[in-house]
């Protein structure tokens, strides 16, 4: 029973998963289509654009495309 309550909150109720996409607003559209649980709206951060989303155990991921590095 212990280990069963603690399915979907390994991670405290935070996001602890992190799915990296090189085409946010591709991936996010497909996403929602299928039924994906945003829990958020996209937003635009100083890293990246990022949205937060539960998968079917409840745990928390971001999706996110992280901001371009400048390379020298």
């Amino acid at each position: 029973d212990e280990q069963r309550a603690a399915i979907g909150r390994h991670a405290g109720g935070r996001v602890g998963l992190f799915l990296h996409t090189d085409d946010f607003a591709r991936d996010h559209q497909a996403m929602s289509a299928r039924g994906v649980d945003f829990l958020e709206q996209p937003r635009h951060e100083p890293y990246g654009t990022v949205v937060v989303f539960a998968d079917l155990y409840g745990n928390r991921w971001d999706l996110i495309e992280p901001k371009p590095t400048r390379t020298r």
